[in-house]
């Protein structure tokens, strides 16, 4: 199989998280998956942009805003598929053999089953949430990284230019269900870990709703910075 898929990482800041969430996509470089590597960045002022340099990829720059960079990032992309993934995520091993034979099978968009880099009763339950979420109604949130066709994504219309639930948005206009694949994406849970899982869970969920009740994404956004602003959420 030639290599079909442009991977694209939306960064803003992520000196941190970025060099092992590149790190497990090596897998997939090894199975002769990935044709290219984006990083599309919202202005990061730290050391960001030298990572995605030293690692090869093309970097896109623009305003920060998760769905105007995924948008500017799959615009410039140039593989058949599509892997989005969240700078702070890493897929577990033996995520590319499974992505080679979903691919094979020329199927519609998939996901990942979400894990967070904790332990615990909360973490499990938060993520086994999501997942269920995933598995009744096909509406996977980003941080499960989504591998979707370029034919399906342009029929969908692509990401829109918002800055939150873009990944609910493209993910309810695409054509047919999200396959949820056994493999792993484990995600950073610095925010659950700082505001507690069951309040950070209930204000994800919150926040869901809104949108899906017809809320602007603008003023969810404000919402969701003046959380993780508060001061509960700085000490």
């Amino acid at each position: 199989m030639s290599a079909q898929i442009s991977v694209i990482v939306p960064t803003l800041d992520a000196e941190a998280v970025l060099p092992g969430c590149l790190m497990a996509l090596m897998e997939g470089l090894g199975a002769g998956l990935i044709r290219e590597l984006i990083v599309t960045d919202g202005g990061s002022g730290d050391a960001t942009l030298l990572i995605a340099d030293e690692a090869g990829a093309m970097v896109v720059t623009g305003p920060a805003s998760r769905g105007g960079q995924l948008r500017r990032g799959c615009a410039a992309a140039r593989g058949n598929w599509f892997l989005v993934v969240h700078a702070d995520t890493e897929l577990a091993p033996g995520w590319a053999e499974e992505v080679a034979a979903h691919i094979a099978r020329h199927d519609g968009p998939a996901c990942f089953r979400l894990a967070f880099r904790a332990r615990g009763m909360l973490p499990a339950w938060v993520a086994g949430w999501a997942n269920l979420r995933t598995a009744l109604f096909g509406l996977p949130y980003g941080d499960q990284v989504l591998l979707v066709s370029r034919r399906d994504y342009e029929r969908a219309g692509g990401y829109p230019d918002q800055p939150l639930m873009e990944d609910v948005a493209l993910v309810r206009a695409l054509q047919g269900r999200v396959t949820r694949l056994t493999s792993l994406a484990v995600t950073g849970a610095e925010r659950y870990l700082r505001d507690g899982w069951l309040r950070r869970g209930a204000g994800n969920l919150w926040t869901l709703a809104r949108y899906l009740a017809g809320a602007d994404p603008e003023r969810l956004e404000q919402a969701y910075r003046r959380r993780d602003v508060s001061p509960a959420a700085r000490r």
